[in-house]
């Protein structure tokens, strides 16, 4: 008989919530327009097929608007990667200051602009001092909301004021955060993508304040305002609005039912030690260490449950999570991590299974 597979990876990716999937379809439509519905058609066609993939384009971005603050507008872009590097890119003055534990989505793009760069620490609990010196001549301060690693809750609303006593703008990757937590209202760009939060791949989107100018990161047919050319999905859009949507309605039961399976997970795994802050996090995130743990033996020996040990970005490339040496781990501590990841669809059986079978393995590897 095979054994359940039980995924706890959510800060890879999520499942997509069947809310969105039927969202999707009547625009995955073929060549059989009897219907009266060309769920094919171009949205940025004038005819009439044309325009009814475009009003549900446009209520699609009403619905991922939702979950972010009001005096702003919505741009699709392919993904929370593509929203980060158009923000980043859009900076023409002044230096780049980020977190140390920011996405490499971030830290990337900074660098290669060109600008002077700053890194601002985080402590061992994984978190940035609100009062942190930033550099005069900032232009753009980048901090994320929820560190996909380690789960930590940054202090936004407050780096976000900082920024602007500066003169600086506050771009916010609130990928881990978007449709989980209150949305961090006083920054200035912030980036999400679908697929953090039940909706489909390939489609995420970057809020910008009214009054902030950005450039175009891609050029062509000048859609989204001409800012992000481009042929827009209206299924990806569909799946992401009907994601975003669900996400605000069930913000509450989804926080108590996942802060649930993390005492759940706590309790089987008392003996390991988190990684960050025990309360500033979300609690979908577990990062858990434990002294002497061979974590590729773990996750062969655990093979038929779905974890990690960091970013799925970052993965196979065998050096230490850059997240982990941050917050003072060494490299050799820091390998010793693992992170598992819960989510709406997931159970309080499936967790337990899974929390056992891992100090079952562990117990076993002698540690």
């Amino acid at each position: 008989m095979t054994a359940q597979f039980l995924y706890l990876d959510h800060q890879a990716t999520t499942p997509l919530a069947p809310e969105a999937k039927a969202a999707m379809l009547p625009w995955l439509g073929g060549p059989d327009t009897s219907d009266g519905l060309v769920g094919f058609a171009n949205p940025h066609s004038m005819h009439k097929a044309g325009r009814a993939a475009a009003a549900a384009v446009e209520v699609a971005r009403e619905q991922v608007a939702g979950l972010l603050p009001k005096g702003g507008r919505v741009i699709f872009t392919s993904g929370a990667t593509e929203a980060l590097n158009q923000a980043i890119r859009s900076v023409t003055r002044g230096a780049i200051a980020y977190s140390a534990i920011e996405h490499s989505a971030v830290v990337n793009p900074a660098l290669a602009t060109g600008a002077p760069v700053q890194e601002l620490p985080v402590n061992t609990a994984g978190l940035v001092d609100p009062e942190v010196e930033i550099a005069a001549g900032t232009g753009l301060v980048a901090v994320m909301q929820v560190n996909n690693e380690i789960g930590t809750i940054q202090p936004v609303a407050r780096l976000a004021e900082r920024a602007h006593e500066l003169g600086a703008l506050f771009l916010c990757d609130a990928v881990q955060g978007a449709g989980k937590i209150a949305p961090p209202e006083h920054a200035d760009l912030i980036a999400i993508t679908a697929h953090k939060l039940y909706g489909p791949k390939g489609i995420g989107a970057l809020w910008v304040r009214d009054g902030v100018k950005i450039a175009a990161l891609i050029e062509g047919g000048g859609q989204e305002g001409g800012l992000r050319s481009g042929t827009l999905s209206p299924a990806l859009c569909a799946g992401f609005g009907a994601a975003a949507a669900l996400a605000k309605e069930r913000v509450d039961a989804d926080f108590q039912h996942l802060s649930g399976l993390a005492e759940l997970a706590r309790s089987i795994l008392a003996r390991w030690t988190v990684n960050g802050s025990e309360t500033a996090r979300w609690p979908g995130n577990l990062n858990l260490r434990l002294d002497g743990l061979n974590f590729p033996r773990l996750l062969s020996d655990c093979r038929n449950i779905a974890f990690s040990a960091g970013s799925a970005c970052g993965s196979g490339t065998g050096a230490p999570s850059r997240v982990l040496s941050a917050i003072g781990l060494d490299a050799k501590t820091a390998r010793n991590s693992i992170r598992l990841g819960f989510g709406r669809y997931t159970s309080r059986d499936e967790v337990e299974e899974a929390c056992r079978a891992i100090e079952a393995a562990a117990q076993a590897q002698g540690v």
